[in-house]
């Protein structure tokens, strides 16, 4: 019994560093009475590359909304074979098998690639988030700056697709990033092509794999980097990172992730999924929602990234055969005006979100999906991106759309929202996070849950997560209580994990869930 009371305090451990409410209210920020403002104890570290895609912009619209939970360290222009900036010089490009070369569309090497000169959404959601930064920072003290954020703006390799031969000031930044001394990962996502970040690589090795000590620098790099791709978008993973870096860490995400693709809408699965991806709560919760909510791209919406691309008809508002007629390829169902178009690059951030989940800690998983346990004879289980394997089983979690949608609408109203008690906020939980225990013990789980909205209430509920190592199922003696009792199963082996899961949503009108992941390690 001391054993386990000792395994629950050191569970306390590890709970984040609060904040209170009286030393915020010093800083003229007026949150209520005996509330806690979470500030986790390390925030991951984060870069993301992205092209000049539409749901590269909603995907960043949603990150920086929820920039208080990692620390930002470069936000880059990058290229893919699906968008490419050209070198101003009227050198002209051709990849065969590309997009542009397919039958019928009878293109000619070009000198850019659905990329329009002034093209800058990076900075313009920056900007938007600027004016928005004033009443977000009143709902939650930790986000960073504007200052803070356009500092680690940077173009990097945009000329052409797969073009990694110059340094840029986007591949400069992750070198100097992941050669710097700071401990802990660096999770570097590529939401377009890897271009700038196999150039920070590539440069990396031009300086150093002459000189001593070489082996080291690399080994430092590869163990620090961790990759989160959103396919290989330019085929320099296959070519360049895997090859020549073979110890970098790519991340397997979205087995279980909720649908934000192109496609998402037209395979909605029941009316909630259908409601949320709809004209009318897009409109009402994130188009209305202030300059930053206005930039989000949607279905009829009169917007092109590249005026006249031919793969971006989701501005117009019309039938698909005057589409057609008007030489626009629909390469994803029409969808009414106003509908949700995609945010394809979200499931790459989902998991370093600070909702209690702790996805991205030994890839465990969470908004943004899970790996599933390899078994003998299989490979990259649930892997999404290179080497994906096609066919995974069905998630066993729960829906997280409704959570992940409603959380990413409450931020934008914080940002139209000077006052605290205007708007909502998650739920907090106080409690064990990691127990030690025995095949057949029984342990007594007690937990605290509160919400910092007066007069909400906090539903409650407990769910295993299957990425753990323990396969069967098992739960706790009563699913819907904080305190309750879990015995650990009898066949349960020394060194399995059970990952058990404490979910607390509030009844807010949009209702906010916040959870916590407990880790059982069976002796």
């Amino acid at each position: 019994m001391k054993k386990i009371l000792f395994s629950v305090l050191m569970g306390l451990a590890f709970l984040p560093m609060q904040v209170s409410a009286q030393s915020l209210s010093a800083q003229g920020l007026n949150y209520p009475d005996g509330w806690a403002v979470k500030a986790p104890v390390e925030k991951p570290r984060v870069i993301i590359t992205a092209d000049a895609e539409l749901d590269d912009c909603n995907s960043l619209i949603r990150f920086l909304l929820f920039s208080t939970d990692y620390k930002v360290e470069g936000l880059i222009y990058t290229s893919s074979q699906f968008h490419w900036k050209g070198d101003g010089k009227g050198t002209k490009y051709w990849v065969s098998g590309r997009e542009y070369d397919r039958p019928g569309l009878n293109f000619e090497p070009m000198t850019h690639y659905r990329w329009d000169e002034d093209n800058r959404f990076i900075d313009d959601v920056v900007d938007a988030y600027e004016k928005a930064y004033p009443n977000l920072k009143v709902h939650n003290p930790n986000y960073p700056t504007p200052e803070y954020i356009r500092s680690k703006v940077a173009w990097g390799n945009v000329y052409f697709d797969g073009e990694f031969e110059r340094d840029t000031p986007g591949s400069e930044l992750i070198k100097n990033v992941l050669l710097d001394d700071e401990p802990g990962p660096v999770f570097v996502e590529a939401w377009g092509g890897c271009s700038t970040i196999a150039r920070a690589l590539k440069s990396i090795e031009d300086i150093y794999s002459q000189q001593a000590g070489y082996d080291k620098i690399k080994k430092k790099v590869s163990e620090k980097l961790v990759l989160y791709l959103s396919g290989d978008q330019d085929n320099l993973y296959d070519k360049y990172i895997r090859p020549y870096w073979p110890d970098v860490k790519q991340q397997p995400t979205g087995h279980g992730a909720p649908g934000l693709s192109f496609m998402s809408p037209a395979t909605a699965k029941n009316d909630l999924q259908k409601k949320l991806y709809g004209p009318e709560w897009i409109k009402e919760n994130i188009l209305s929602r202030g300059e930053i909510g206005a930039l989000y791209r949607v279905w009829g919406d009169g917007k092109q990234f590249a005026k006249g691309d031919i793969y971006d008809p989701f501005g117009f508002d019309k039938t698909a055969d005057e589409l057609r007629a008007m030489g626009y390829v629909l390469w994803c169902p029409l969808q009414p005006k106003g509908t949700f178009i995609s945010e394809g690059d979200t499931f790459c951030f989902l998991n370093l979100l600070d909702n209690g989940l702790k996805g991205y800690v030994q890839n465990w998983g969470g908004w943004g999906g899970y790996q599933l346990p390899v078994k003998p004879g299989e490979q990259n289980a649930g892997r999404r991106g290179p080497n994906a394997r096609p066919a995974i089983p069905e998630a066993k979690t729960p829906d997280f759309l409704p959570p992940v949608m409603y959380s990413f609408a409450e931020r934008l109203k914080w940002g139209v929202t000077p006052t605290f008690a205007d708007a909502n906020h998650e739920p907090q939980i106080a409690g064990p996070t990691a127990i030690t225990a025995k095949a057949g013990e029984t342990l007594k789980l007690k937990y605290t849950v509160t919400d910092p909205d007066k007069g909400q209430k906090v539903n409650v509920s407990w769910w295993k997560h299957p990425s753990c190592s323990y396969e069967p199922e098992c739960n706790v003696a009563d699913p819907s209580s904080a305190n309750t009792t879990f015995q650990v199963p009898a066949d349960a082996k020394s060194g399995d994990e059970i990952h058990l899961v404490l979910e607390a949503t509030d009844n807010g009108n949009l209702p906010l869930t916040h959870y916590n992941r407990l880790v059982i390690t069976v002796k």
